[in-house]
Parts: C-alpha cells; structure tokens; sequence
C-alpha cells in the first residue's frame, strides 16, 4: 500500500466506529511480536491536556538524548502527526509499511472468524510496530478515550499520568462523572506510580484505584505544586515546589501559553522526577531547557498573520477546546491574557457535545461570533451552532464553507480585534494550515 492507499485502508475501518475493548488489540499486537513489550513507556490519560503533558513529557525524553517514540491522537493537519519519533512525524512511506504490516494480521483475524479490529486499534498496533521498528527506549503514549478500555492500555508503563477528569465521553464512560474517573484510574497498574492533577470526587477514586494496585500516587497542590509568574503573547515563567523532593519554588520557562499549561507543566516535572529514579540523563536542566523549547500547535497557540489589506498583522489565537471544562480553561486564558481586548470567535462543535454549555461559558455578549462545522460526521451544522449563540452574542453569523468563514471572521477582526479559533480539533487544523499559509505567502 501507499499512504492514500492506508488512508482508505483506515477510512474503510472506521464504518465499525467505537468499541471499546481489548480484545481484538490484545490478539493483533500478539500477531505482530507484541512491539509495545520491547520499549519503556509513560500512558498519560485526562479529560484535558493529555496532549500538552504528552508533547511535554516526549520533549524532556529526547532533550535527554533518549531515543523517544511519541504516540496522540487525534492529529490536526495529517494522521503522521499521530506517531513521532524524536520529534519528527512518521514519513507516509513507513506509515504505509506500518499500516500493511497491520493489515495483514488483521486479515488473518478475520480469516479465522475473528471481529475486525477497529480503525483507532489498527493505528495503535502501527504506532507501537513504528516504534519498536525504530529501536526507540521510550515512547509516551496518549490514551485515546477513558483509559481502562481504550486501545492503549496493553502496556505497563514507568508511570501512569491523569491529568485531570472532568465530564467528557460519558455515554462511553460510564455516564457519571464517577464512571469516567474509573475509567480513567483503569491505565493504574500493580506497582506502577501515578502523577494527577484531579480534584474532588475523581481524585478520591483514583486514590482508591492506587491503593488497590499499591502504586503510590502524586498530587498536584498536595505533593508538588505550581504557580504562574510573568507572562506575554511569547510565553510564560512559573515556579515549581514540591517538599516531597526538596524543591522550593524552582523557576521555569514555558513556551506554551494559558493558565492550564503551567499545571500541565507541574505533572509533566513531578513525572520526569519520577522517571529520573530510572533514567539518570533525566536531570533538572534537561527538563527545564526542554520546556522552554516545547511547542504543541492547536493548543492555545498565538499566531500573527497578514491582516487584510497587507498593512500590519492580525493577532489570531487557536485553540482545540472542545468540551465545557476545556472552554472553561479557554475563556479564563482569554480574560488573564487578552483582559478587555474586542474579540472575534470562530466556532465549529460536534452534535454530541453539550454545545449550549460550551457556548455560554465562552461567549460574551459583546463578542463577535462566526459559526462553521468541523471536519467530521459529528459536526453540528453551521445555521444550527448560530442559533444556539445568539442566546449569547448580538451579532452571530454562519458560513457551512469553513474557507468562507475564516474569510468573514479575518475581514470582522480588523480594527484591534483578537481573533479566537476554537471548538474543535477537527476544525482548528485546517484552519491553522490556511492561516500558516498566508504567514508564509506574507514572509
């Protein structure tokens, strides 16, 4: 196969949706050699910022010249960007190989009356086969959904990491609050340490998961703390304490923006203390220079771009929030980082989030809105999404074309607006590739 060929492969995979289980990855990476057996790895799940602790926690491995694997999901722009190698995407030529390889076990399952792996169990199995490929000593693995029965959770990691839990996949999970915080304690294993930033009622369940496995656990405000210092549309400072370790308000550079990311940050340093327990080339000046330097696109990202016209730039900043409690953590960076500057948002949400909530939290009512559908069979129509903010914002417009409608929030931002793409991962990513274009046609 070729990569537009894998493409299809997957595509065709996809009619069997989500199913959560591990039996039909269990026997599929049986076939394959067992790949996710012959490197160490870090499992990292949350309801948000697994992706940002993920980015973070891959780039203090490879600062560390170790030899780094990294594996999320969902991708922006292309499905390379899911499985990386010492920071750099899969080529499409070895994804295809990765896919084939894939495939062929896959056939066989199915040869033998076995069910057919579904689309995110086959790029799982890719990913780990990539890796072990590629000889690499660790690889971070993204949860893709929950945790307990989501694809990844066939390794045994150095350390388990739950950013946080808050209400998200419910009819997958459980459909409490409850439910999903088991699930996301089912990555904890026998022995295996365990890093949070939870709070409340999940926090409780994911010290009894803990418990239960003997694997001690570490808390954010209890066991290391952050607090954020000095910041800009650059970047940021905040300091780091734990007197678990004997550390008493380190300072530290972020180059990621946003309230939430200096708490990413804590479980991302708290995790790498951890891991230098067995990996001694991890060490306090590697984390540090590798934070300053780690970037993760889509995720509160500030951009400057050609404003219309040519005179100046246009400050855009974009954002893959795509559930409340991540427009919660948007609309608090918004207010801290941008306070009183007029804004512009550009919105697409799925059908099957609680859009009226996401909306509310977000939207002021001096806010100008432009509504558009994501990339996916779960967008919510454009016309449908407008009507929902007009309970919200005066003046509310929609285009179904997503091209249109970064062209109508560009011409709206003019004249000292800040312009807010958000909602979805599937809409931010092509978005920002339109937007990095006409940086680049500007340079």
């Amino acid at each position: 196969m070729n990569y537009q060929e894998a493409l299809a492969y997957l595509d065709g995979l996809n009619v069997f949706g989500v199913r959560l289980g591990l039996s039909r990855i269990k026997r599929l990476l049986s076939l394959l050699g067992n790949p996710q057996d012959k490197y160490r790895t870090v499992h990292v799940t949350g309801t948000n910022g697994k992706g940002s602790v993920s980015a973070m926690l891959a780039g203090i491995l490879q600062k560390a010249t170790i030899h780094t694997g990294l594996y999320i999901s969902p991708h922006l722009a292309s499905y390379t960007e899911r499985m990386q190698v010492d920071g750099q995407p899969i080529s499409e030529e070895d994804f295809a190989e990765a896919i084939s390889a894939v495939r062929a076990f896959i056939e066989q399952m199915l040869a033998e009356g076995e069910e057919c792996p579904t689309q995110f169990e086959a790029l799982t199995a890719a990913a780990f086969y990539y890796f072990a490929a590629h000889k690499v000593e660790y690889a971070v693995i993204e949860v893709g959904l929950g945790g307990l029965l989501d694809s990844t959770n066939v390794i045994t990691p150095e350390v388990s990491v739950i950013t946080n839990v808050a209400f998200e996949h419910a009819k997958l999970c459980g459909g409490t609050l409850a439910g999903i915080a088991h699930h996301k304690a089912g990555i904890i294993k026998n022995g295996v340490p365990v890093v949070t930033a939870a709070e409340g009622m999940p926090l409780a369940i994911l010290r009894e998961a803990a418990e239960q496995h003997a694997a001690d656990i570490f808390v954010e405000g209890e066991d290391f703390s952050v607090r954020g210092g000095a910041f800009s549309p650059r970047g940021q400072s905040f300091s780091f304490s734990s007197p678990l370790l004997g550390v008493d308000g380190a300072t530290y550079e972020l180059h990621l923006l946003g309230a939430h990311q200096v708490k990413n940050a804590g479980v991302a340093i708290m995790t790498a203390y951890l891991l230098h327990n067995i990996e001694p080339r991890i060490t306090e000046p590697v984390v540090r220079e590798a934070l300053r330097l780690v970037t993760w696109p889509g995720r509160f990202e500030y951009l400057e771009v050609p404003s219309e016209g040519g005179a100046g730039v246009q400050p855009v900043l974009i954002d893959g929030a795509h559930n409340p409690a991540g427009m919660e953590v948007l609309r608090q960076s918004l207010d801290a980082y941008f306070p009183g500057q007029p804004r512009v948002l550009l919105l697409g949400i799925l059908h099957d989030k609680d859009i009226d909530k996401m909306l509310r939290t977000l939207v002021r009512p001096e806010d100008l809105v432009v509504m558009t559908p994501p990339q996916s069979d779960r967008a919510e129509k454009a016309r449908v999404l407008a009507e929902e903010a007009a309970q919200y914002a005066r003046s509310v417009a929609y285009r179904e074309d997503n091209v249109e409608a970064l062209a109508l929030a560009l011409s709206l931002a003019q004249e000292g607006r800040l312009l807010v793409v958000a909602g979805s991962l599937y809409l931010i990513g092509g978005l920002r590739q339109l937007l990095l274009g006409k940086e680049d046609s500007h340079a």
